[in-house]
């Protein structure tokens, strides 16, 4: 069965049942080696949790915790320190990445001082800060207008200078101020998680480094098999490694993958419904601030195009509804990683839904909860 809708100009929903077939592209990468060698590093927890099942009338709801992950709140970290080590590695002549955080902490002593650059609505940029400490490096992060003092502080933190982007209060304008301050800066280099035309190799590491986690939940599942794998969603990178991670040629299972986006910045789903990228406004608040993308990277839009089954928003009430849920299930879930609960909740509620992506009883669906709380403070 396949369909392919928007039910309302409320909730951007994108529903297919054909991203299963598609096969992607081969991947002999893997960063869990390099990764493994950070001092706080284990992986993260997958929670069963049977209540959520009895809700959503499957077997099994299990949630990816990332909200302690290396030390940090989110996710992000793994795909920033891989592609921080290739971006350096790189800049500095070597052929290949360091093998361990304590042989790139030598190559990056032993060069020129350098100064790692991004623009972002909070965990990727507290991420950045975080390994240039590590790296005995400076970082200079900016971000959109309109960011909670605490997201700003946990940012500062990390020793990382702060530029709060005073002439728009849109991602994208962070993103493109970001970029220009580079420019003929050979001291400078840009860590950013989105692309675009000429900037490519830096988003495809971020997404390389992303593959840990699911390669996690490959293990910790065992003989398991999801049926669904929903994940939040911003400008769709850590999608893009979820999609080809699950549409590898080897893959161990081919789950139906959902992306899930505020309504008010729901880029993947509006592209995917238009039939091509599409950027939306974001200047609309959300509680969600790390999804609030308006522009789908252009790396991430062929795996996505081909290999994703469905994409939905959701409002603002689903994420803290869901926030609320998750904390009395003893699971401290920031509103971006909530959203994945938010969006399946949205998502499976229709018949029509659950048959075009083959959910029943039977089914296994994996959240992965990108962030804690403590990334994001909200009242629920």
């Amino acid at each position: 069965m396949e369909s392919m809708t928007q039910t309302s100009a409320s909730r951007p929903t994108f529903v297919s049942g054909t991203g299963r077939r598609w096969t992607g592209p081969d991947s002999s990468v893997g960063p869990a080696g390099f990764h493994r060698s950070f001092p706080r590093y284990r992986p993260t927890a997958l929670v069963e949790v049977p209540a959520l099942a009895d809700e959503l009338d499957v077997a099994a709801v299990l949630v990816k915790d990332e909200s302690r992950r290396m030390g940090l709140p989110a996710f992000k970290v793994l795909g920033a320190s891989w592609a921080v080590n290739r971006a350096v590695s790189s800049h500095l002549d070597y052929a290949e990445a360091a093998a361990t955080l304590h042989e790139l902490r030598e190559r990056a002593a032993g060069g020129r001082a350098l100064t790692l650059v991004t623009a972002t609505d909070g965990n990727h940029g507290r991420a950045i800060g975080r390994l240039a400490v590590l790296l005995g490096l400076a970082a200079r992060i900016y971000v959109p207008a309109g960011l909670s003092e605490a997201v700003l502080d946990s940012i500062r933190s990390e020793g990382a200078d702060v530029q709060v982007v005073e002439t728009g209060e849109l991602y994208d304008d962070a993103v493109r101020l970001a970029a220009a301050s580079v420019d003929d800066q050979g001291h400078e280099l840009l860590i950013q998680d989105t692309s675009w035309p000429g900037y490519e190799d830096v988003p495809r590491w971020i997404v390389e480094g992303y593959s840990t986690l699911f390669a996690e939940i490959d293990e910790q599942l065992g003989s398991a098999r999801p049926g669904l794998v929903a994940v939040p969603t911003g400008v769709g990178s850590l999608l893009q490694a979820a999609v080809e991670h699950h549409r590898r040629v080897d893959a161990p299972s081919r789950p139906a993958v959902l992306a899930v986006e505020p309504v008010t910045a729901a880029c993947i789903a509006t592209s995917l419904l238009a039939g091509e990228p599409t950027s939306v406004d974001t200047s609309f608040p959300t509680v969600m601030t790390g999804l609030n993308c308006g522009t789908p990277s252009l790396i991430a839009w062929p795996s996505i195009a081909g290999g994703l089954d469905a994409a939905i928003g959701v409002t603002d009430d689903e994420a803290r509804g869901a926030v609320a849920d998750l904390a009395a299930l003893g699971l401290p879930v920031g509103p971006c990683g909530a959203a994945a609960l938010a969006g399946a909740r949205a998502l499976l509620a229709d018949p029509d839904n659950r048959a075009a992506l083959g959910i029943d009883r039977t089914s296994v669906v994996v959240l992965v909860s990108t962030e804690g709380l403590a990334a994001n403070p909200i009242t629920p």
